[in-house]
């Protein structure tokens, strides 16, 4: 009987944690999923239409003529309208609220989806020991992400005709962030999890994980610098820059520091040699893990190196592509690729952590 109690608690368990499994996975599903529509928003300059930040009453879209018109009329006062879109008619105008409208859902809905499970989980005793102030604190930074949001919209609504590209970086970071977190819980709760491994890797090899851990997170913000500043639009030519790898003109903003997030030539100059040094590190990974005696770390260097190449492709087909626009479709399929290379990567740091302080 005390077998039949010891089984019984260890399958409910397990049964517990693969609903956990299954919240979280849908969730980090909806993270890129946001960061997709983030993407579309931008491209189609449609972040400004919505002038208001109403978190519940700006669930419900505009439903009549006068509601329409009213909105219109908010977005013709700003600096976009007139220096950008004068001219531009109600059915132009609808056209890009929708986007920002669907983005903003977009992010109550994973508000929604991430609370009321949590809220139904703890009360119910599912949540594992050790992982409520984790999914806490996620949802606070996923509150925290609302925020940001509207003060990186507050930027273009005065002065500017598109939002700051300091608080876009901010804000595409913090919802990568968020996607680690909701990504490292998950993995953190697969039903191997407690395993043992025993490996063979090189020194340095875990230090490399976190390396490029961090380093495509600094390349996501670097991306947020150049859709910013729409540096990806000047200098469309690869592997040269200006007939030059390395063009004249670099840093040439005083003081130094400003070329980094004003200079569309440094912006992008610094994005692509963020992209060589990624993809040089990716390739030492999978060599010095190609060996290893857990599958999974050779599986998921692997992986990364592979999509690190694809990515860097797609990248050069958007800038090559470009013709007076980043294209749509490109565009946006290069910003969710940066999120699944991302999930990737903490993948990949995960099982180097599960090798490394494994008992030996």
């Amino acid at each position: 009987m005390a077998l039949q109690g010891v089984s019984s608690d260890i399958y409910e368990t397990s049964s517990n944690h693969a609903a956990v499994r299954m919240w979280l996975t849908i969730v980090a599903l909806l993270v890129i999923a946001m960061v997709a529509v983030g993407g579309v928003t931008r491209l189609t300059d449609s972040g400004l239409s919505i002038t208001e930040w109403q978190p519940i009453l700006g669930a419900i879209p505009p439903l009549s003529t006068a509601s329409w018109q009213e909105a219109f009329t908010k977005y013709k006062q700003i600096p976009e309208y007139r220096d950008v879109n004068a001219g531009m008619d109600l059915a132009g105008f609808k056209a890009i609220f929708w986007w920002e409208w669907i983005h903003r859902f977009l992010g109550r809905f994973i508000g929604l989806v991430f609370a009321v499970p949590l809220l139904l989980f703890w009360v119910r005793g599912q949540i594992p020991q050790g992982y409520h102030w984790k999914f806490v604190a996620l949802l606070l930074l996923g509150g925290l992400q609302g925020f940001i949001g509207w003060y990186m919209v507050q930027s273009g609504l005065t002065e500017r005709v598109d939002v700051s590209q300091y608080r876009l970086a901010l804000h595409l970071c913090t919802a990568f962030l968020i996607l680690a977190g909701v990504i490292w819980c998950l993995l953190s709760l697969r039903s191997d999890s407690g395993e043992v491994y025993f490996d063979n890797l090189p020194n340095g090899t875990l230090a490399l994980s976190w390396a490029l851990v961090l380093l495509v997170f600094s390349q996501v913000a670097l991306g947020a610098f150049v859709a910013g500043t729409k540096a990806g639009l000047v200098y469309t030519t690869w592997p040269l820059m200006d007939g030059d790898f390395i063009p004249e003109g670099l840093y040439s903003l005083t003081p130094w520091y400003l070329n980094a997030g004003e200079d569309q030539l440094t912006i992008q100059f610094n994005h692509r040699i963020m992209a060589y040094v990624l993809l040089g590190l990716s390739a030492i990974q999978v060599w010095r893990t190609w060996n290893a005696d857990n599958d999974a770390v050779s599986r998921s260097a692997t992986w990364l190196a592979c999509l690190m190449v694809l990515q860097a492709v797609l990248g050069i087909w958007t800038l090559l592509f470009v013709d007076g626009a980043i294209p749509i479709g490109l565009g946006v399929a290069h910003q969710t690729l940066a999120a699944i290379v991302f999930t990737t990567c903490i993948w990949h740091l995960f099982e180097m952590r599960s090798v490394t302080t494994a008992p030996r």
